[in-house]
């Protein structure tokens, strides 16, 4: 008798236990059929973290651990570059950006390069000594015209190659930990901690702090192709800014799954579609603005932290530009 009701006291605490576990764990998504995402084969384990192209076919790489790659068509191959940098230096180049055959680069600690031929040749510049914060994301405006901005919030615009730099901010906003800028010059950013966002609208010379949608931190936040807004939680979270003129509106969360693991950078691809990825091979899409998800076949197998989207635009359409980059050199490129 007393082990029949000892089994039963088991018996019981496996079936509540099993009822606890089941409300931390996530239904998984269904598996597209196909994927507009090809592997690309880098030979390198550093993370990639930025790619920009002079041309449809010409185009450069920048990543970790002095990472420069160059492709001459249209991101299939990539092979290495070098820049004239000490040796002794292990620059992370994290931003990279050109206009025809106008280019700039940004790294850390304090590194911002210039070409003028198509990346055929780059130039060091001299920041100085007084640069607060490090380099953290390059614009190129037009011959000779950059917008710098860093990882203390300070913008920076040159005019004359980078010979001169003119502060476009009376205070900087503090240490952060996501950078974005619009299309119109207006800027994003995620505080160093992710318990605030701010706005630095044009012509404004100073940042406007934002609280953030929910309790859980903010991991990076971003723009709408509508000029709306949209933000990445901690806890998977995602949420689109629901009136563009109202940056303290946001709709409710949107939590597709929950394994675990962060979502880190989300965009619009060429079609419509909303693409979220994160860690572990996390690649996700909607095509219809975020109600249903599925998993990409091609991220889901990537044995990595998928960190970043990038498409580019200035194309025309069918030689849009697309890619996912990953840590320790993985790679995937739009093929739509």
């Amino acid at each position: 008798m007393k082990r029949l009701f000892l089994n039963s006291i088991n018996f019981f605490l496996v079936i509540a236990l099993g009822f606890g576990l089941g409300g931390c764990t996530s239904i998984r998504l269904p598996l597209a059929s196909s994927s507009p995402w090809q592997e690309v084969q880098l030979s390198t384990d550093a993370n990639p973290l930025d790619i920009s192209f002079a041309s449809a076919d010409h185009g450069f790489l920048v990543g970790t651990n002095r990472l420069i790659l160059e492709t001459s068509d249209g991101g299939i191959t990539w092979k290495e570059r070098s820049l004239e940098l000490p040796d002794e230096e292990n620059f992370r180049l994290i931003s990279i950006d050109f206009k025809g055959d106008e280019g700039w680069i940004a790294g850390q600690p304090g590194l911002v390069m210039h070409s003028n031929d198509a990346g055929q040749n780059w130039t060091r510049l001299d920041l100085g000594s007084k640069l607060p914060g490090d380099p953290y994301l390059i614009s190129t405006l037009g011959k000779d015209a950059a917008e710098l901005a860093t990882t203390a919030g300070a913008v920076y615009r040159t005019v004359d190659g980078g010979e001169a730099w003119e502060g476009k901010v009376s205070d900087a906003s503090g240490g952060v930990r996501d950078l974005r800028r619009s299309e119109d010059g207006g800027y994003l950013s995620v505080s160093s901690l992710g318990n605030f966002f701010a706005t630095l609208e044009p012509g404004q010379e100073a940042w406007q702090p934002h609280q953030r949608a929910s309790s859980k931190r903010v991991q990076s936040i971003g723009y709408k192709p509508d000029g709306g807004l949209w933000m990445l939680s901690r806890g998977a979270e995602i949420r689109f800014n629901d009136d563009s003129g109202d940056i303290e509106s946001w709709e409710r969360p949107i939590l597709p799954i929950v394994n675990g693991y962060n979502y880190l950078d989300l965009a619009w691809d060429p079609q419509g579609g909303v693409w979220v990825a994160g860690g572990n091979g996390t690649l996700l899409v909607s095509n219809d603005g975020g109600k249903d998800w599925v998993i990409d076949p091609v991220g889901d197998r990537q044995p990595s932290n998928l960190i970043r989207i990038l498409f580019d635009s200035k194309f025309d359409e069918g030689q849009a530009k697309g890619f996912v980059l990953g840590e320790r050199g993985v790679l995937l490129r739009w093929v739509g």
